[in-house]
């Protein structure tokens, strides 16, 4: 649905269709056919409602075939709908089976995971609306023991500038601008804020790289580096920001101080536990489930320590002498539902959002808001006892109204 900010900007506000398994393309068309119709028809049924779309390499050949394409956008048009972002973190499987550290793989060190973002921005180009900006998520770079190499973030770089000369040449032939955001997630090449911003400057924004995307496109030097920054950014995930303990306004300052765009939010929520007692972590255990990684951050005064999952951070914190004397909070990336302010001894990361979002209404900053709540079919039984189709209206209700201040 398109929301009008305070300073006039229209904010493109949907959900991420990974909430619904599916891995092949008709799966994803019986998704939009029922799931999104249901949220529509229930928070915006006289209005065009945007879709976040979740492709699977699989699922993205088959549509890219021209006769599945030409009918999706005629579904899509009958049905109120519209395309303007597509999550394209996970190549593969994304439900029902172990995820874990798979999920980046290819990665952006792989020519897999360049040939499937050159499809999915094909595919986004060929199902905007005219005078809309298409944004697609991707990977940090890669995992955190991918990127180890001191030549990891240049060869990261290499391929988004191959990336990059795609987009220009397909806004040459379409009209449409598709971007790349680039998604920071704890444990992987691009973690943080301040992570993203320093891979920009070094890999991508430096003269070396803009000289080097120059002599490809046969652009000059102040025009390549234009079309970089107009094409490739970041997706901001407001969990995993939380999860790394940084703030709404530390983080876009950052992004704006370096000029790099904020193409995407993606609009989730993590777990806060505070202090992670014994009763905390007992109470913890129902959320390390085998499907996704959880990582989690510690604090203890002014240190953070990072945990690749929360099974081995509760194995760590029993193992330990005084567990209850050592942290004073931890943060849990497991998505949870936005409007759930408390869960058991748990709040989730609310205090993160609601001012994240009040600036996005303020300020023409980012037009592609996406709730993102994956792990609903993972979460405790307790925290997930209505309908997902009511549950995601919920999160877009609640969203709105954190939007204005409410």
């Amino acid at each position: 649905m398109i929301v009008t900010g305070a300073a006039g900007q229209s904010l493109h506000l949907t959900y991420c269709t990974n909430i619904h398994a599916g891995e092949m393309w008709d799966d994803v068309r019986a998704v939009v056919a029922t799931h999104v119709r249901a949220v529509k028809a229930r928070v915006c049924p006289d209005r065009p409602f945007g879709v976040g779309l979740r492709l699977s390499a699989a699922a993205a050949q088959r549509l890219a075939e021209p006769s599945v394409l030409a009918a999706f956008r005629d579904e899509l048009r009958a049905a109120g709908l519209y395309v303007f972002t597509i999550n394209g973190f996970p190549y593969g499987a994304f439900s029902g089976t172990r995820v874990k550290e798979r999920v980046y793989r290819p990665d952006w060190l792989e020519d897999e995971r360049l040939d499937y973002s050159n499809t999915l921005a094909g595919l986004l180009a060929a199902l905007l609306p005219e005078g809309v900006e298409g944004s697609v998520s991707t990977v940090p770079g890669c995992f955190e023991e991918r990127g180890t190499s001191g030549k990891a973030g240049a060869r990261v770089a290499e391929r988004l500038r191959a990336h990059a000369a795609f987009l220009l040449r397909l806004r040459a032939r379409t009209g449409r601008v598709v971007t790349l955001a680039l998604e920071p997630e704890p444990h992987c090449l691009l973690e943080t804020s301040a992570d993203a911003v320093a891979f920009f400057k070094e890999h991508v924004f430096s003269a070396d790289s803009i000289l080097d995307f120059a002599l490809t496109t046969g652009l000059d030097p102040a025009t390549a580096e234009a079309a970089l920054r107009r094409h490739l950014g970041v997706c901001l995930d407001a969990c995993h920001a939380a999860v790394e303990f940084e703030t709404p306004d530390e983080a876009l300052d950052r992004f704006a101080a370096a000029g790099v765009r904020v193409l995407k939010v993606q609009v989730s929520a993590g777990l806060r536990v505070a202090p992670p007692n014994a009763a905390a972590r007992a109470a913890l255990a129902p959320f390390a489930e085998g499907v996704y990684l959880h990582q989690v951050v510690a604090r203890h005064g002014q240190h953070l320590r990072r945990t690749l999952d929360l099974p081995e951070a509760l194995a760590e914190a029993t193992r330990a002498a005084a567990p209850e004397a050592s942290d004073a909070e931890w943060r849990v990336h497991f998505h949870v539902p936005l409007f759930l302010e408390r869960l058991g001894p748990f709040e989730n990361t609310q205090a993160f959002l609601r001012p994240l979002l009040a600036r996005l209404f303020r300020e023409n900053i980012c037009q592609h808001l996406e709730v993102e709540t994956y792990t609903w079919d993972v979460l405790p039984e307790e925290f997930r006892g209505e309908p997902v189709d009511e549950a995601i209206a919920r999160e877009l209700a609640w969203t709105l109204e954190a939007l204005r201040g409410a």
